[in-house]
């Protein structure tokens, strides 16, 4: 006949093994409530640690790459659901139409979603068209001259802040503006340096400004109230840093010589 301390035990050992599916049934209720991951990612091929691209067999990039490595340790299939930039990926945030998402942090934005660690710090800068006489941030920013930005972003609302006096306008796409600094037809692109040193090489003659005027960080976040989903975000890009995941993301997307940049 079992003693009250052993029954005591099996009822412990009983009340534990109840508890931890019911956690974890309750972390997926508020992270992947339709039973996926559903990972809000912007398509471009500016690359980064931000930007995701359309590939032949699906998607690609260092958000695609985390995303599933989150996904494989819940324990639920991965959905990447696309976005043309960072700021429609905001505007749905209460819509419930995504989990989880990697992007730039603003102020903006934290009012309408939640945000972890970050986990890459970036230079923002002007790129000008070939032929410019631009050459610094004081010709850049004069009456008549036209710049562009990635609509609704954290950089736009940096660009628009910077500059008194040329105008900053916002655009869908990056393919849309590549194209009009391309043709000539605008006279500025703000983003990050890294990735209009590489539109640079593209676009022969056009010259990235050496200033830089905001400091742009991207961090893992999930929607509004959603706080145990933000508690395990957490600690997965924590882990991601410590354990490689996030190194191998990098290196996987073109990023094999960019510093992980947490603050």
């Amino acid at each position: 006949m079992p003693t009250p301390f052993w029954s005591a035990c099996a009822g412990l050992v009983l009340a534990a093994a109840v508890a931890m599916p019911a956690l974890a049934d309750g972390l997926k209720d508020d992270i992947a409530p339709t039973g996926k991951l559903r990972v809000a990612i912007a398509i471009s091929p500016a690359g980064g640690a931000f930007w995701s691209t359309k590939t032949e067999a699906g998607y690609a990039g260092v958000p695609v790459d985390l995303g599933k490595a989150m996904a494989a340790q819940l324990g639920v299939p991965v959905e990447y659901v696309v976005h043309q930039n960072s700021g429609q990926i905001t505007d749905a945030a209460g819509k419930n139409t995504w989990d989880v998402t990697w992007l730039p942090k603003d102020p903006e934005r934290e009012t309408r979603m939640m945000f972890g660690p970050i986990y890459e710090v970036a230079d923002a800068t002007y790129i000008v068209k070939a032929g410019s006489n631009v050459t610094n941030f004081a010709t850049l920013d004069q009456p008549g001259i036209k710049v562009a930005a990635v609509n609704a972003t954290t950089t736009m609302r940096g660009a628009v802040a910077h500059l008194k006096n040329a105008k900053v306008t916002g655009y869908q796409t990056y393919d849309e503006i590549f194209g009009l600094l391309k043709g000539g037809e605008i006279d500025a692109f703000a983003l990050s340096r890294d990735q209009l040193n590489k539109m640079a090489q593209k676009i022969p003659g056009a010259r990235v400004l050496d200033e830089t005027f905001k400091k742009t960080v991207t961090a893992v976040a999930v929607p509004l109230g959603h706080q145990q989903a933000l508690t395990f975000v957490a600690k997965f890009m924590n882990e991601a840093v410590t354990n490689g995941t996030l190194r191998r993301a990098y290196d996987a997307n073109g990023l094999k010589d960019a510093p992980i940049r947490t603050e």
